[in-house]
């Protein structure tokens, strides 16, 4: 799978993050996986995706510099594969 600049996400239901100085710890509560985020910026987009239309506009929010996007598109796209983050359904 592969995130789309254009499209909405946000965080799966069925996942918590807890907070820690590298940036967070995310578990699934379905699929029991516990992923790392290790950088606090990644948290940061990832906590606000469900407030933006789309992955662009949660990234402007994050003050992420564009030259930055194509890494963030790459870890995203890992946490849509574990079922961290997941596509929203518009409406």
């Amino acid at each position: 799978m592969t995130v789309s600049l254009d499209r909405a996400y946000e965080l799966h239901p069925q996942v918590a993050l807890r907070p820690e100085p590298f940036g967070a710890l995310a578990y699934h509560y379905g699929n029991r996986r516990l992923v790392f985020l290790r950088k606090p910026e990644v948290v940061a987009v990832v906590q606000g995706l469900s407030g933006h239309a789309t992955l662009a506009d949660a990234l402007r929010a994050a003050e992420v510099d564009e030259r930055r996007w194509p890494s963030f598109l790459k870890a995203l796209s890992g946490l849509e594969t574990s079922e961290i983050v997941r596509e929203r359904a518009s409406g």
